[in-house]
């Protein structure tokens, strides 16, 4: 036996000792009872004593245990006979997942045993006898479908080959396992049924197992008389899509093909030759129209796809085999199962925050998104709950626990998986608080996320922070103060204020996405107490991103006088990868989310776009009466509200040859004379620029010297000084992001010089309209606005400061 193991450990400090480890084993199937699987003490680094102590134990879930831990030699060995082909099928890797469960301290560890697949099934054909009625004038070189063995192992184990008795008539096509291909058998030479009327053959498959096992199956052929034409398939795969909660009945497809002959020769009838495992008894084909019906129920978690094979025949003997390939949808019929490993029923108020309180295992049979499952607490900002690994969630302590508040708490925790609609399940859980002597004031979250649209108008209230104190009278009286912080070299206080009383939190200025993404600050709550109590709390502004920006096409890159095309060779198959369209978003979230459709194209029957890779494919062979010349016109939109969108040409050359591109696509004496003017427009926009560049400069220098020196005139002056408040500017097309801009007058004390603001109306307001595509011109329009928004000097910075103050 080849065993093999993987070790991963990972350590977490939390106040309740938590560990996490993974350890992998590698086995074949069919192993005795009481058979070894590995040493889980060493391999995990735990003693006996810890095994025995810690009340070690195997936990699988709804799942059947096949492994059991031998605590007495610290061993894992099998427990039930393991039949991989019954436990996965084959579907590779195999394996199974469970988990070891350790207490005082609380530990887990996830085990992973793959098992391995033996050769103990031989390749079996569903019949012990084929027929085929062959007419003695078929053509040489016709194929006759022959029925596929299936063996159950996989790998090297699995079905490898067949072979056909020798015979001078009828020989095997060549097949290759894991393909798509049919089992064919062809006619070498011609029938003659005057001379022969029955051939006996044997086919026989084989796996290459050592030893190797193999399987047969009788094949008769019966020599017909005059019926020259077989059915012919409309379509080689006709596919289907049905969801796993249709009904009975539900005609997924219908399989058609034609007969050349007349009369009874040229009648076909319709049938399910070969059935894959798990089929039986969930399809029907009506034998005259050729539909195909369900009459049994599908469940995804089972079986997610199907190929049956439907024979066409005639009459005369002829037959044609269509595929029918089906794939079942998943739809959201299970709900999370809710399993509490663990639990702690009482702990002391004076606990740190992120004590494990439980810890909770959550299953879904579904896949995909209906199998994703979130955990959620309904109403308890002292708690939270933390996904430890897959499935695996840990109820937590997230902030400082008060018994005066609550003395007990019955949480429930909701788990939900992501399907539409969305299946949950609930489980409440009753914790007891035992009493410390302890009465700060205290918030309602460790910590605060807020949330504020850009483009917001100055003054608006963003959130609200609120903290209690068990105390009373006085000392239970909480006041609000912003602590002192900066955010990118700049005070909080000119980003945010909160009110004293109250705790809202106001934003001071408006606020520009792709200039700060989010920051953060402390606020203080202080009793009246002497000497007063205080605790801090961290909130965080999250600024929301609006679509504000149109998509950019980055490739391929839109030339204006040349023509760039992506070649096609005439041999391109289905699927034929041409280009790929590259666009980007400056905007963040669905507004940056991009889709690409093809909106125009010369052959709407030849290429396809992706829509969520951007990716140019056939979707048919590339034939020679296909056009050289291919144009494709490809839209980019973003998935905001409203969307924005962008358009790129996509020039394709269908050609096996340079030369034959050339000729359709290239003028070479109006090259030659686009190359000249573009060499004497790039010199002439060189210039503009470089002229435009020194005159811009001289400009800013001039001004930033005359500012200078009247800021040193007022400064030795006895004038009043009004200080400078700069404009801001707004897009009224929707696509800038530069705000509004407010005067606004600053209510302040001497012990709270950043808690009151008071808001008026816009002074001014001035309309930039703009090319949404000119995305150089709004950068540097936000370069300039975010240095209009510092003080200009000295004067202007101590005079708004003796304004607050006074």
């Amino acid at each position: 036996m080849t065993r093999q193991v993987r070790l991963l450990l990972f350590f977490v400090a939390v106040s309740v000792r938590f560990v996490f480890a993974q350890v992998s084993y590698s086995i074949p199937e069919e192993m005795a009872i009481g058979s070894l699987v590995g040493n889980i003490a060493q391999d995990l680094g735990l003693d006996i004593q810890r095994l025995k102590a810690g009340k070690a134990r195997i936990y699988t879930g709804e799942n059947t245990q096949y492994i059991e831990l031998d605590k007495e030699r610290r061993l894992l060995v099998i427990k039930e006979r393991i039949d991989r082909e019954a436990l996965c099928g084959q579907t590779t890797p195999c394996a199974l997942d469970f988990q070891i469960i350790l207490e005082n301290p609380m530990q887990f560890y996830s085990i992973t045993v793959e098992i391995t697949d033996i050769n103990d099934n031989a390749p079996v054909f569903k019949n012990t006898e084929m027929k085929f009625d062959i007419s003695e004038i078929a053509q040489i070189g016709s194929k006759f479908v022959l029925e596929k063995a299936v063996d159950d192992d996989v790998g090297v184990n699995g079905l490898q080959g067949y072979s056909l008795s020798i015979s001078d008539i009828l020989i095997l096509n060549p097949y290759k396992i894991g393909s798509n291909r049919n089992l064919e058998m062809v006619l070498k030479k011609p029938l003659d049924r005057e001379k022969q009327d029955r051939v006996m053959l044997v086919l026989m498959a084989l796996d290459g197992g050592n030893p190797q096992l193999s399987g047969t199956i009788q094949i008769v052929v019966n020599v017909l008389d005059a019926n020259d034409n077989a059915p012919v398939c409309h379509q080689t795969d006709f596919k289907a899509n049905i969801k796993e909660n249709s009904l009975k009945e539900t005609v997924l497809t219908t399989v058609s093909a034609s007969d050349a002959d007349e009369g009874p020769h040229g009648h076909i009838q319709y049938s399910i030759s070969n059935f894959p495992k798990g089929a039986v008894g969930l399809f029907d084909i009506d034998k005259d129209t050729g539909e195909v019906r369900l009459i049994g129920k599908l469940d995804y978690e089972k079986f997610r796809h199907y190929e049956i094979d439907v024979q066409a025949s005639d009459q005369g003997g002829n037959k044609d085999v269509c595929k029918v390939i089906i794939n079942v949808l998943d739809t959201n019929d299970n709900r999370p199962a809710i399993n509490i490993m663990s639990q702690s029923s009482t702990i002391s108020e004076n606990v740190e925050p992120g004590t494990v309180l439980s810890m909770i295992n959550v299953q879904d049979p579904d896949s995909a998104e209906n199998g994703k499952v979130t955990c959620d607490l309904d109403d308890h900002v002292n708690f939270k709950i933390k996904s430890t690994s897959n499935n695996f969630f840990s109820l937590v302590t997230d902030s400082k626990l008060d018994r005066e508040t609550a003395s007990q708490y019955n949480i429930t925790v909701t788990c939900s998986d992501e399907g539409v609609p969305s299946l949950s399940s609930t489980v409440t859980l009753t914790l007891q608080i035992s009493d410390v002597n302890d009465n700060p004031p205290i918030f309602d979250k460790s910590s605060y996320d807020a949330y504020i649209v850009e483009n917001n108008t100055p003054g608006l209230s963003i959130f609200t922070v609120k903290a209690t104190d068990a105390d009373w009278n006085q000392n239970a009286r909480v006041s609000y103060i912003l602590e002192d912080s900066s955010v990118n070299g700049v005070p909080v206080s000119s980003y945010v204020s909160v009110s004293a009383d109250s705790g809202v939190i106001h934003a001071v200025r408006s606020f520009d996405y792709e200039q700060i993404k989010d920051f953060q600050f402390l606020v203080k709550a202080q009793d009246g107490g002497s000497p007063p109590l205080s605790s801090n709390v961290t909130v965080k502004i999250l600024i929301q991103d609006q679509n504000d920006n149109p998509p950019q096409v980055l490739y391929p890159v839109q030339t204006g006088g040349s023509v760039v095309a992506e070649m096609v060779p005439r041999s391109a198959d289905v699927g034929y990868l041409v280009t790929k369209v590259v666009a980007v978003d400056v905007d963040s979230g669905q507004n940056a989310w991009l889709s690409y459709k093809l909106q125009k194209s010369t052959d709407r029957a030849l290429f396809e776009v992706g829509l969520q890779n951007g990716e140019i494919r056939t979707i048919r062979q590339v034939t020679d009466k296909d056009a050289v010349k291919q144009r494709l016109t490809v839209i980019v939109e973003d998935n905001g509200q409203p969307s924005r969108s962008a358009t790129v040409i996509v020039n394709v050359a269908v050609a096996d040859s340079f030369p034959e591109v050339l000729s359709e696509f290239t003028d070479f004496r109006h090259d030659k004379e686009y190359n000249e003017n573009l060499t004497f427009y790039l010199v002439l926009a060189l210039a503009v620029v470089s002229f435009l560049f020194i005159t811009c400069l001289v400009v800013i220098i001039s001004v930033k010297i005359y500012r200078w020196r009247q800021s040193r005139i007022l400064y030795h002056s006895s004038l009043p000084v009004i200080p400078y408040y700069p404009p801001r500017y707004s897009d009224t097309m929707g696509t800038g992001t530069l705000p509004h801009v407010y005067n606004y007058e600053v209510c302040r004390t001497t012990d709270s010089t950043k808690s009151d603001c008071k808001f008026g109306t816009a002074s001014a307001q001035n309309v930039l309209i703009m090319d949404p595509s000119s995305t150089g011109t709004m950068q540097r329009l936000q370069h300039k606005k975010s240095i209009l928004d510092e003080p200009d000097s000295p004067l202007e910075v101590r005079t708004t400061e003796t304004k607050g103050n006074g």
